[in-house]
């Protein structure tokens, strides 16, 4: 890192070092772990393991990368419902709106958006996810190449399903502003005496919107089966549906370098929205998963999961702004995308000892494949004559579209994504008070793309990758970890889309990631503090344009930067989430040109340099509690030539509830202070920025039986 960055590290060296010299290094034990069922546990914020970063289960203290944790107790105090409500809270996460058809953010500066997971399998299929199956979200950050392969240059989302093993009967109802109804249900059994167990969870929700022709309707539905065939065999099979309809909403314009200031309900597409601007999207999926432990040493996990997604989006968007005569064009478009695809893992997990060190190891085996298909059409919109038609910006006559564009496709093709990977990585403990964590995994992709349109060739190009990654931990105490690493991934150049012309003969993007931190576990062990500071550079990065749907190449870009997150009790009734993130980002070199200015030595998009987050709660007595906290994001900039600012903003929510025997009720109150924020936006065009939701409440009422 560059100087600047020195009095930075003393300073964090002296404010955590004091702690940890004052304190011996005590020979290490193992404590006791007890499992209870989830109603016996007390809400925590502080969840002591994850499985994301290596695999295996291990403390967080013993992992040298940034991983967090969002557990079950924070969203439901919460109330979240979404992805973007569980990610908000996560340092270093930027908030976008994923073309109103998907969960999309950007980590620590860069894209993630095929970076997600599901129980360590890869899902970047494009849809909005709901939470009513998930247990906590776990976001691993840097590169993670060498356990779940391309992608990962930021981080990546792995989001823990909820599973069989407790006996469980909740039902609740969620009535909110603007007409939302969500129910849920999650039934569990597990009988002392059966080999098998099961749970079933599933959702229904039906809102309007403060965005003017915005609803949702959703369903969601999963189920899951548990049999242990001996004490050291088991099979789970999982099952989930999915379906989510909702407007594709793109937001709303810029002018003179801001979002345009309207209403928060002002919507920019057509007037017939409910008929000509939805998205439905259906995904499907099975998985099987075997674990069989051989002894105490040795263990085997093999995973499989097979899906199906399909899409339905049609849009209408804002083409262009003419900042002179105040008028703005318009873009209708239709999108079909229809694929399945099926991933399966084979590890073999090794507790063993070797030169007197402690190691456990895994070795993996990937093989998937996914097949996607996609249609697109795009047309500015236009009158009687053919001519692009001129909308006025402050008052528009939105006008009324038919459902498809009679235009030539500008994709229609097949592509094809085949993987094999081989990896290992070792977790040794080198003594007392000295771990080290290192892995690499070789990778073999293949990308073909079969086109359909005429004059286009089929196109198709296999890259071959080694992803290392190698940290070392200090541990002077039983309470704090001193660590760095160094990670490298790649990003092949289709990745989760097909090849085009324009980037079938582009190599790989590369990121490298080099960080040191520090981890403290409060001697209580239930709160912890962990700081990073971290060098993040990737090559080659490329965009889509998205009302061209062409690809951009943008560069090389680099963040330096520091991310600092408190989670866990502060006091005896007292629960405490706070992060805080700065994020120093450049596009060090590009050939780029976007709106007229050059994107080298620009600021990556959607990316504050300051972000800060705080939730708090009280537990008052006799079942009544307390919460509150507020969401602080910076100004961002909306497209890769910095001309648009999202200014930034800061939102309070607050939370009140009541829990005895089996009633729980919340009330939630959202932007206490009915702040105009603008929360996301595109990431490549200046004029697709949306905003935030006014003040809202949520009652939420839950019942066991």
């Amino acid at each position: 890192m560059t100087f600047r960055y020195l009095p930075l590290v003393a300073a964090l060296a002296q404010a955590f070092s004091g702690g940890a010299m004052a304190q011996q290094a005590p020979e290490p034990t193992l404590k006791e772990v007890q499992i209870r069922s989830d109603r016996e546990l007390e809400p925590a914020y502080n969840p002591p393991t994850a499985t994301s970063a290596t695999k295996i289960e291990a403390p967080l203290r013993d992992i040298p990368q940034t991983v967090n944790v969002v557990p079950q107790s924070l969203l439901r105090d919460q109330a979240a419902q979404s992805m973007q409500d569980a990610l908000k809270v996560v340092p270093g996460v930027g908030l976008s709106h994923g073309d109103g058809q998907r969960d999309q953010v950007t980590i620590r500066g860069f894209s993630a958006i095929a970076d997600q997971f599901v129980d360590g399998l890869r899902d970047d299929a494009l849809y909005f996810r709901d939470l009513s199956n998930i247990e906590q979200v776990e976001v691993l950050k840097g590169p993670a190449s060498v356990l779940y392969g391309r992608g990962s240059s930021g981080g990546l989302i792995n989001r823990i399903t909820k599973k069989p093993g407790i006996n469980r009967s909740e039902v609740g109802v969620t009535l909110g502003s603007w007409n939302q109804r969500r129910g849920e249900f999650d039934l569990a059994r597990a009988p002392q005496d059966s080999r098998f167990a099961f749970r079933i969870t599933g959702a229904l929700e039906r809102a309007d919107s403060f965005r003017d022709p915005q609803f949702l309707d959703r369903e969601a539905l999963a189920a899951s089966l548990l049999f242990k065939a001996s004490a050291d065999t088991s099979v789970l099979l999982q099952m989930d549906h999915l379906k989510d309809s909702r407007i594709t909403d793109f937001g709303i314009p810029a002018l003179n370098g801001r979002p345009v200031d309207v209403r928060p309900g002002a919507y920019y597409g057509a007037a017939n929205a409910r008929d000509v601007d939805v998205s439905t999207s259906k995904v499907d999926s099975v998985g099987l998963t075997l674990n069989h432990r051989f002894n105490d040493s040795l263990s085997l996990r093999n995973a499989l999961r097979y899906y199906t997604y399909s899409l339905d989006r049609n849009n209408t968007l804002t083409r262009s702004v003419n900042a002179r005569d105040l008028t703005f064009t318009l873009n209708h478009g239709n999108v079909y995308r229809d694929e399945h695809g099926w991933f399966n893992q084979t590890e073999l997990a090794q507790k063993t000892q070797l030169l007197g060190m402690k190691h456990q190891v895994l070795y993996g085996v990937e093989l998937g494949q996914q097949n996607k298909d996609v249609v697109n059409f795009s047309a500015p919109v236009t009158d009687a004559n053919g001519r692009i038609r001129n909308f006025a910006l402050f008052n528009p006559a939105l006008p009324t579209l038919p459902l498809s564009t009679s235009q030539t496709p500008g994709a229609n093709n097949l592509g094809t994504f085949k993987t094999l990977a081989f990896y290992a990585q070792d977790l040794v403990e080198l003594s007392a008070q000295w771990k080290a964590l290192a892995g690499l995994r070789y990778d073999r992709f293949e990308q073909e793309t079969y086109e359909r349109m005429p004059g286009k060739s089929n196109l198709g190009r296999t890259d071959t990758s080694w992803s290392p990654r190698i940290g070392l931990v200090y541990q002077p105490s039983t309470t704090w970890s001193y660590y760095a690493s160094w990670s490298k991934s790649f990003q092949p150049s289709g990745e989760a889309f097909s090849l085009a012309a324009n980037n079938a003969q582009i190599a790989p993007e590369k990121t490298t990631n080099q960080e040191v931190g520090v981890k403290w576990d409060l001697p209580d062990g239930k709160s912890s503090l962990t700081a990073s500071l971290f060098k993040l550079e990737r090559t080659n990065i490329k965009s889509t344009d998205p009302v061209t749907n062409t690809l951009v190449p943008l560069g090389v870009q680099r963040t330096n930067g520091l991310e600092l997150t408190f989670a866990g009790e502060v006091a005896p009734t007292w629960q405490l989430w706070a992060g805080y993130a700065f994020l120093d980002g450049e596009m060090t070199t590009s050939p780029a040109v976007d709106a007229g200015q050059p994107v080298q030595g620009k600021r990556p998009t959607l990316t504050p340099r300051h972000s800060a987050n705080l939730w708090v709660t009280k537990a008052l007595g006799h079942g009544f509690g307390l919460g509150g906290g507020l969401n602080y994001a910076g100004a961002r900039f909306a497209n890769p030539g910095n001309t648009v600012t999202l200014p930034g903003y800061t939102t309070v929510d607050a939370m009140a509830y009541y829990r005895m025997g089996s009633w729980d009720m919340q009330l939630k109150l959202n932007n206490l202070f009915d702040r105009r924020y603008i929360v996301a936006g595109h990431g490549s065009s200046p004029n697709l920025n949306l905003p935030g939701a006014p003040r809202s409440a949520q009652v939420v009422a839950r019942y066991r039986f």
